[in-house]
């Protein structure tokens, strides 16, 4: 299994600095881009040019909170964490808030597509700017409920400075219980604000 944090030389920690990361990103790309061994063989080039793959892809999944978390987690139990099938618990209001906003609003956008008139069309404008409002309103609410992960996230990495090489000793002294609970919160927001997102851009036109 490729480990992400090591092709970036940073430590297995649930918290990483977008930021930071990305500036070791682009210097450790530098370095290894396929176009500074353009006169090697063949060889050589086809595995510069695999490393600096690697490399992106390894960027790719620490940069995002879900993806990072997914791969920390197998990383740690040997094993991908399970699936998505349930929501939880902390989190059943906002499921059905965000299910039944998206679904008023797509009845909207359809009410909407079949407006001709000019005077229907303003009152749609009208309209969509307060289905707008709703989905800006709610999708704070999400932003304000991952900031709480984000801190939680950053408090744990303390944890894993402190935790042990060996890996038995590492499961049994990590909190990866609740890390999985924190993947699993995490991916759901992840969705649930882009299903909003996308319906404010349909709105925009």
């Amino acid at each position: 299994m490729t480990d992400c944090f090591a092709l970036l030389d940073e430590p297995l920690r649930p918290w990483l600095d977008a930021d930071a990361l990305k500036a070791k990103f682009l210097a450790r790309s530098a370095e290894v881009h396929p176009d500074r061994v353009h006169s090697a063989s063949e060889v050589e080039r086809i595995a510069a040019q695999e490393r600096y793959t690697a490399l992106n892809a390894a960027f790719t999944t620490l940069r995002e909170p879900k993806d990072r978390l997914h791969h920390l987690l197998e990383l740690e139990l040997g094993a991908k964490p399970g699936g998505l099938q349930s929501t939880p618990p902390e989190l059943t209001d906002l499921f059905f808030e965000v299910g039944r906003l998206c679904r008023d609003v797509d009845f909207f956008l359809l009410e909407k597509d079949r407006a001709d008139s000019p005077l229907l069309k303003v009152k749609m404008f009208q309209r969509a700017m307060d289905w707008t409002n709703q989905l800006n309103a709610l999708q704070a609410r999400l932003s304000a409920k991952r900031s709480e992960l984000d801190a939680e996230l950053t408090a744990m990495n303390a944890l894993w400075a402190a935790a042990p090489a060996e890996p038995e000793a590492r499961r049994a002294t990590l909190p990866l219980p609740r890390l999985e609970q924190l993947y699993r919160t995490i991916s759901f927001l992840s969705r649930w604000s882009a299903q909003l997102q996308e319906r404010v851009m349909q709105l925009a036109f």
